[in-house]
């Protein structure tokens, strides 16, 4: 058995850390519209792309991964 700074003992978690943890990740209305226009930027960029578009396609396909996907869960 090994002691020592070797074991790490994650049980240990305080209730504080959980609830401050949780209180971070409150959605609004905001985070609903940016996370439904990079649906909607992703469908149709996938639905352009099917289609042949290849200058349209990617923009909305790097819009949607890039910009709309990443505002909607950090703010």
């Amino acid at each position: 058995m090994v002691d020592g700074p070797l074991l790490l003992d994650y049980t240990r978690t305080s209730m504080s850390d959980t609830k401050e943890s949780a209180a971070r990740l409150k959605f609004d209305g905001k985070n609903g519209i940016l996370l439904g226009v990079a649906i909607i930027s992703l469908v149709a960029g996938y639905y352009l792309l099917a289609q042949g578009s290849t200058t349209l396609a990617p923009a909305l396909l790097v819009a949607g991964y890039c910009v709309f996907f990443p505002l909607g869960l950090a703010l």
